[in-house]
Protein backbone atom coordinates (compact mmCIF):
# COMPACT_ATOMS: atom_id res chain seq x y z
CA UNK A 1 0.00 0.00 0.00
CA UNK A 2 1.49 3.35 -0.83
CA UNK A 3 0.85 6.32 1.38
CA UNK A 4 -2.65 7.44 0.32
CA UNK A 5 -4.17 4.08 1.35
CA UNK A 6 -1.96 3.93 4.79
CA UNK A 7 -3.20 7.28 5.73
CA UNK A 8 -7.40 5.88 5.33
CA UNK A 9 -6.66 2.46 7.01
CA UNK A 10 -5.16 4.53 9.77
CA UNK A 11 -8.02 6.44 9.75
CA UNK A 12 -10.71 3.87 9.74
CA UNK A 13 -9.23 2.62 12.61
CA UNK A 14 -8.95 5.93 14.70
CA UNK A 15 -12.62 6.42 13.99
CA UNK A 16 -13.82 3.43 15.11
CA UNK A 17 -11.38 3.70 18.23
CA UNK A 18 -11.65 7.39 19.05
CA UNK A 19 -14.47 9.15 17.07
CA UNK A 20 -14.32 11.64 14.60
CA UNK A 21 -13.90 14.61 17.56
CA UNK A 22 -11.22 12.92 19.26
CA UNK A 23 -8.73 12.25 16.38
CA UNK A 24 -5.95 14.16 15.64
CA UNK A 25 -3.83 14.27 12.62
CA UNK A 26 -1.12 12.75 15.09
CA UNK A 27 -3.15 9.76 15.74
CA UNK A 28 -3.81 9.42 12.04
CA UNK A 29 0.19 9.68 11.52
CA UNK A 30 1.22 7.24 14.32
CA UNK A 31 -1.87 4.16 13.09
CA UNK A 32 -0.63 4.58 9.49
CA UNK A 33 2.67 4.85 9.94
CA UNK A 34 2.96 7.81 7.48
CA UNK A 35 3.89 11.36 8.16
CA UNK A 36 1.65 14.69 8.99
CA UNK A 37 2.42 15.88 5.13
CA UNK A 38 1.02 12.54 3.74
CA UNK A 39 -2.33 14.04 5.04
CA UNK A 40 -2.02 18.00 3.05
CA UNK A 41 -0.76 15.80 -0.42
CA UNK A 42 -3.18 13.13 -0.33
CA UNK A 43 -6.28 14.42 1.06
CA UNK A 44 -6.17 18.47 1.85
CA UNK A 45 -6.74 18.10 5.02
CA UNK A 46 -7.20 15.36 8.51
CA UNK A 47 -11.15 16.76 8.19
CA UNK A 48 -11.14 15.48 4.62
CA UNK A 49 -9.61 12.05 5.35
CA UNK A 50 -11.52 11.57 8.17
CA UNK A 51 -14.85 12.02 5.63
CA UNK A 52 -13.31 9.65 3.29
CA UNK A 53 -12.73 6.60 5.88
CA UNK A 54 -15.87 7.45 7.09
CA UNK A 55 -17.69 6.97 3.99
CA UNK A 56 -15.42 3.74 3.59
CA UNK A 57 -16.74 2.29 6.76
CA UNK A 58 -20.28 3.16 5.73
CA UNK A 59 -19.52 1.62 2.50
CA UNK A 60 -18.12 -1.58 3.93
CA UNK A 61 -21.16 -1.85 6.00
CA UNK A 62 -23.19 -1.79 3.07
CA UNK A 63 -21.65 -4.49 1.26
CA UNK A 64 -22.36 -7.01 4.25
CA UNK A 65 -26.11 -6.53 3.18
CA UNK A 66 -26.24 -5.50 -0.34
CA UNK A 67 -26.94 -8.29 -2.71
CA UNK A 68 -25.42 -6.97 -5.74
CA UNK A 69 -21.84 -7.08 -3.70
CA UNK A 70 -22.56 -10.59 -2.35
CA UNK A 71 -24.81 -9.86 0.50
CA UNK A 72 -27.70 -12.61 1.64
CA UNK A 73 -30.34 -11.55 -0.09
CA UNK A 74 -32.10 -13.79 -2.91
CA UNK A 75 -36.15 -12.24 -3.17
CA UNK A 76 -37.19 -10.47 -6.28
CA UNK A 77 -36.48 -7.02 -6.54
CA UNK A 78 -39.46 -5.01 -5.68
CA UNK A 79 -41.29 -7.64 -3.61
CA UNK A 80 -42.18 -7.22 0.29
CA UNK A 81 -40.37 -10.22 0.69
CA UNK A 82 -36.89 -8.58 -0.65
CA UNK A 83 -38.39 -5.65 1.33
CA UNK A 84 -37.83 -7.83 4.29
CA UNK A 85 -34.90 -9.89 3.45
CA UNK A 86 -32.67 -6.59 2.88
CA UNK A 87 -34.00 -5.29 6.67
CA UNK A 88 -33.04 -8.07 7.96
CA UNK A 89 -29.89 -8.58 6.73
CA UNK A 90 -29.18 -4.76 8.12
CA UNK A 91 -30.24 -5.80 11.63
CA UNK A 92 -28.24 -8.68 11.31
CA UNK A 93 -24.80 -6.92 10.76
CA UNK A 94 -26.13 -4.10 13.41
CA UNK A 95 -23.83 -5.40 15.39
CA UNK A 96 -20.53 -6.02 14.44
CA UNK A 97 -21.27 -2.57 12.48
CA UNK A 98 -22.57 -1.07 16.16
CA UNK A 99 -18.75 1.35 16.28
CA UNK A 100 -19.75 2.89 12.57
CA UNK A 101 -23.22 3.70 13.43
CA UNK A 102 -22.36 5.13 16.60
CA UNK A 103 -19.80 7.57 14.52
CA UNK A 104 -22.47 8.40 12.13
CA UNK A 105 -24.49 9.80 15.11
CA UNK A 106 -21.83 11.76 16.55
CA UNK A 107 -21.53 13.33 12.74
CA UNK A 108 -25.17 13.93 13.15
CA UNK A 109 -25.11 16.12 16.05
CA UNK A 110 -22.25 18.65 15.09
CA UNK A 111 -24.46 21.38 14.16
CA UNK A 112 -22.02 24.08 12.42
CA UNK A 113 -18.77 22.81 14.39
CA UNK A 114 -18.13 20.77 11.60
CA UNK A 115 -19.54 22.89 8.36
CA UNK A 116 -16.88 21.74 5.77
CA UNK A 117 -17.21 18.11 7.29
CA UNK A 118 -21.22 18.60 7.33
CA UNK A 119 -20.83 19.79 3.38
CA UNK A 120 -18.82 16.77 2.12
CA UNK A 121 -21.32 14.56 4.29
CA UNK A 122 -24.26 15.83 2.68
CA UNK A 123 -22.22 15.26 -0.83
CA UNK A 124 -21.80 11.23 0.37
CA UNK A 125 -25.43 10.98 1.62
CA UNK A 126 -26.75 11.85 -2.28
CA UNK A 127 -24.68 8.38 -2.98
CA UNK A 128 -26.05 6.71 0.01
CA UNK A 129 -29.61 7.01 -1.25
CA UNK A 130 -28.94 5.83 -4.88
CA UNK A 131 -27.06 3.05 -3.05
CA UNK A 132 -29.95 1.91 -1.41
CA UNK A 133 -32.45 2.51 -4.20
CA UNK A 134 -30.73 0.50 -5.93
CA UNK A 135 -30.08 -2.51 -3.98
CA UNK A 136 -34.02 -2.62 -3.01
CA UNK A 137 -34.83 -2.50 -7.04
CA UNK A 138 -32.38 -4.61 -7.54
CA UNK A 139 -30.20 -2.72 -10.34
CA UNK A 140 -27.22 -1.22 -10.77
CA UNK A 141 -26.95 1.99 -9.12
CA UNK A 142 -25.64 3.61 -12.49
CA UNK A 143 -29.19 2.91 -13.48
CA UNK A 144 -30.98 4.81 -10.78
CA UNK A 145 -32.06 8.01 -12.36
CA UNK A 146 -32.74 11.16 -9.91
CA UNK A 147 -36.38 11.08 -9.80
CA UNK A 148 -35.76 7.54 -7.92
CA UNK A 149 -32.80 8.70 -5.72
CA UNK A 150 -34.92 11.29 -4.08
CA UNK A 151 -37.96 9.58 -4.04
CA UNK A 152 -37.18 6.02 -3.22
CA UNK A 153 -33.85 6.76 -1.70
CA UNK A 154 -34.45 9.22 0.82
CA UNK A 155 -37.14 6.59 1.92
CA UNK A 156 -34.94 3.74 2.53
CA UNK A 157 -32.33 6.00 4.31
CA UNK A 158 -34.91 7.40 6.49
CA UNK A 159 -36.05 4.01 7.42
CA UNK A 160 -32.15 3.17 7.60
CA UNK A 161 -31.78 5.89 10.00
CA UNK A 162 -34.92 5.30 12.01
CA UNK A 163 -33.32 1.61 12.19
CA UNK A 164 -30.64 2.60 13.60
CA UNK A 165 -31.59 4.61 15.96
CA UNK A 166 -33.95 1.68 17.65
CA UNK A 167 -30.95 -0.62 17.31
CA UNK A 168 -28.41 1.43 18.91
CA UNK A 169 -30.55 2.40 21.79
CA UNK A 170 -32.42 -0.38 22.49
CA UNK A 171 -32.02 -3.85 20.98
CA UNK A 172 -34.75 -5.52 22.87
CA UNK A 173 -37.48 -3.40 21.81
CA UNK A 174 -36.54 -2.41 18.18
CA UNK A 175 -38.24 -3.15 15.03
CA UNK A 176 -37.61 -6.22 13.51
CA UNK A 177 -37.76 -6.52 9.95
CA UNK A 178 -40.89 -8.59 10.23
CA UNK A 179 -42.41 -5.63 11.96
CA UNK A 180 -41.50 -3.33 9.39
CA UNK A 181 -42.84 -5.43 6.53
CA UNK A 182 -45.96 -6.01 8.18
CA UNK A 183 -46.48 -2.22 8.75
CA UNK A 184 -45.55 -1.80 5.05
CA UNK A 185 -47.97 -3.99 4.25
CA UNK A 186 -50.97 -2.39 5.96
CA UNK A 187 -50.02 0.89 4.45
CA UNK A 188 -50.02 -0.22 1.10
CA UNK A 189 -53.40 -2.18 1.78
CA UNK A 190 -55.17 1.02 3.43
CA UNK A 191 -53.96 3.17 0.54
CA UNK A 192 -55.48 0.32 -2.37
CA UNK A 193 -58.73 0.73 -0.51
CA UNK A 194 -58.63 4.60 -0.96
Amino acid sequence: MGHREDLLAGARRCLLEKGFLRTTARDVVKASGTNLASIGYHYGSKDALLVQAYISLIESVGERWDPGLGGEVTQPPGSLERFQEIWGAVIRAVPEARATWLLSFELMFQDERLAEVRKLLAEAQEEGRSGLAAMFLGVPEAEVDQDTTDTEGRLYQTLLNGLMVQWLFDPETATTAEQLTEGLRRVIRGTARD
